[in-house]
């Protein structure tokens, strides 16, 4: 097996992409629920491709998360469709209704292959989907947010 460039950190810089697309998806269904002791570990890569018309979904913590960590304290926000295939990278931000939520902590695989859980960060109280008042069909963007100097 090849090494990994990501775990074995292979990699000349910490930030391998320069610039990337923003990705469109919408809000198939709602959730409002709650648990206080997930434990869901985060992969430890900071990217994924998803195609589109895929069904993943959306869940909010404000606990310390990134790619191989664990998150348990969590807010499940909603399952969203995505409308073109593309990158996701972890500190994309996280814009639902043209409102900046969240930003992107890691993805973890427990369901797959029927979907992908998508860990999103907030600074503010972690809300679920119903509390957030979105409604299906809200558009949904993730936002490449970082600034690469090279």
């Amino acid at each position: 097996m090849c090494p990994d460039p990501y775990i074995d950190l292979l990699l000349d810089q910490t930030m391998p992409c320069s610039a990337k697309a923003p990705l469109f998806a919408q809000v198939s269904a709602v959730l409002h629920a709650r648990a206080e002791n997930r434990g869901l570990v985060l992969v430890p890569y900071p990217s994924r491709a998803v195609l589109q018309h895929e069904i993943h979904e959306l869940i909010l913590t404000e606990e310390v998360a990134e790619p191989g960590s664990t998150v348990d304290v969590i807010a499940y926000v909603c399952f969203f469709e995505v409308l073109g295939s593309g990158i996701l990278w972890q500190s994309d931000q996280v814009l639902i209704n043209g409102n900046v939520i969240v930003s992107l902590a890691g993805f973890e695989f427990s369901h797959m292959p029927n979907h992908m859980n998508i860990i999103v960060k907030t600074k503010g109280k972690t809300l679920t989907g119903k509390e957030l008042k979105l409604e299906p069909g809200d558009p949904i963007e993730f936002r490449f947010s970082h600034n690469i100097a090279n």
